[in-house]
C-alpha cells in the first residue's frame, strides 16, 4: 500500500510541483511546520544553562515531530479504502516531496551560468545554498548548485519517500518535521548550538540510510558505476556532514568533477576538504549533466516504487 502511495505522490509532484497560486493562498505544509517550530523555539529556548537548553530543545523537537506524525496518523486512519483512499493519501503526501522544485531551482542556475550572466547565476543559486554567493566565481556557483542538487536529492526526495514507504503518511510528515527542525535550529550558533543539538542529531540519524541509498542510486544510473562508487566510498567520510558526502561524492565521481572544498559564508571561511579533488571544477555543461543524472535517478526510483507496489 505504501509503495503505491509514494509512487503516486511522486508522480503528482513531478507533474505539478507546488503551484505558486496554491502557495499564495494557503502557504505550504512545511511552512506550517516552520511556524510551529518558531513558536516552540521562542517559548522553550530560554535560560543560559547548557543542559537545561538541551533538554528544552529535545522536548520541543519531540513535540513538533509528535504533533506532525500524530495529525498525519489521524488523517490516514480516516481515509477510505481502495483507490479513493490511495488517491487522497497521495494528494496529502504530494507537498512533502521536492522532486519538481529541486529540478526547477537548479535549472534556474544553469541558464544564466551558461550564458555568462554570473550575477543572475549568483542570484539563482542564493535560493538553494547558505554560503555567500557574492564571493562565488563561475566554478563556485556550479559547485554550489551541484552540491545542493546532490544533497537535496536525499533530503528532499529519497528520505521522505523512504520513511513514507516504511510508515506511510506519519513517517513522511515526521521526517519533514525533523528535517525542518534541523534547518531552523540545528545550527552551531550561540543561540541554537545547544537548543538544536538533539534536532541536528536526529536529522543525522534519519538520513543515514537515505543518503547512502541516494549515492548508490546516482552511481547506478550514471553509466560510470565503478568510478562513482569508488569515489563515494573513498571521499564521502571526509565531508563535514555524516550523510551529505555520500550523494555528493557519488555525483562527483559520476560526472568526473570535484566538489566541496573551501567555502565562504557571511561570517567565516570554512576550510572543507575536496571531494574527488584531482578532478576539474564543474562547468555549466557539467551542471546540466548533473540535472540529467538527477532525472535518470528519479525515473529509476519511481520505477522501483512501482515494482514494489506490484510485489
Amino acid at each position: 500500500m505504501f509503495a503505491s502511495l509514494m509512487a503516486l505522490a511522486m508522480l503528482i509532484d513531478a507533474a505539478l510541483g507546488w503551484p505558486r497560486g496554491i502557495f499564495d493562498r494557503i502557504g505550504h505544509p512545511v511552512t506550517w511546520i516552520g511556524r510551529l517550530i518558531a513558536a516552540m523555539e521562542s517559548g522553550f529556548n530560554t535560560g543560559h544553562d547548557i543542559l537545561q537548553r538541551r533538554r528544552a530543545g529535545m522536548i520541543a523537537t519531540l513535540i513538533v515531530v509528535g504533533v506532525g506524525a500524530g495529525v498525519a496518523l489521524a488523517v490516514q486512519s480516516m481515509l477510505p479504502g481502495g483507490w479513493p483512499g490511495l488517491i487522497l493519501a497521495a494528494i496529502l503526501a504530494w507537498p512533502f516531496l521536492a522532486t519538481r522544485s529541486l529540478h526547477d531551482h537548479v535549472a534556474a542556475v544553469v541558464l544564466p551560468l551558461a550564458t555568462g550572466d554570473l550575477s543572475g547565476a549568483r542570484q539563482a543559486v542564493s535560493a538553494i545554498v547558505g554560503r555567500d554567493p557574492a564571493q562565488l566565481d563561475q566554478a563556485g556557483v556550479a559547485r554550489a548548485a551541484m552540491e545542493s542538487l546532490a544533497e537535496n536529492t536525499s533530503d528532499g526526495v529519497v528520505a521522505p519517500l523512504f520513511w513514507g514507504l516504511v510508515f506511510g503518511l506519519p513517517g513522511l510528515v515526521a521526517y519533514k518535521a525533523i528535517n525542518t527542525l534541523d534547518s531552523m535550529i540545528g545550527h552551531r550558533t550561540e543561540r541554537h548550538e545547544h537548543f538544536g543539538w538533539f534536532a541536528a542529531r536526529l536529522d543525522d540519524w534519519v538520513n543515514l540510510i537515505p543518503a547512502r541509498l541516494t549515492g548508490f542510486l546516482f552511481a547506478l544510473v550514471s553509466g560510470r558505476f565503478g568510478e562513482a562508487f569508488a569515489i563515494m566510498r573513498r571521499d564521502a567520510r571526509h565531508h563535514r556532514s555524516p550523510n551529505a558526502g555520500w550523494p555528493e561524492a557519488a555525483m562527483a565521481g559520476a560526472l568526473g568533477v570535484r566538489l566541496s572544498g573551501p567555502r565562504a559564508y557571511a561570517d567565516r571561511i570554512a576550510p572543507e576538504p575536496w571531494i574527488n579533488g584531482s578532478a576539474p571544477d564543474p562547468t555549466p555543461a557539467d551542471l546540466d549533466r548533473g540535472l540529467s543524472l538527477y532525472l535518470r535517478a528519479m525515473i529509476a526510483l519511481w520505477l522501483a516504487l512501482v515494482v514494489l507496489a506490484w510485489m
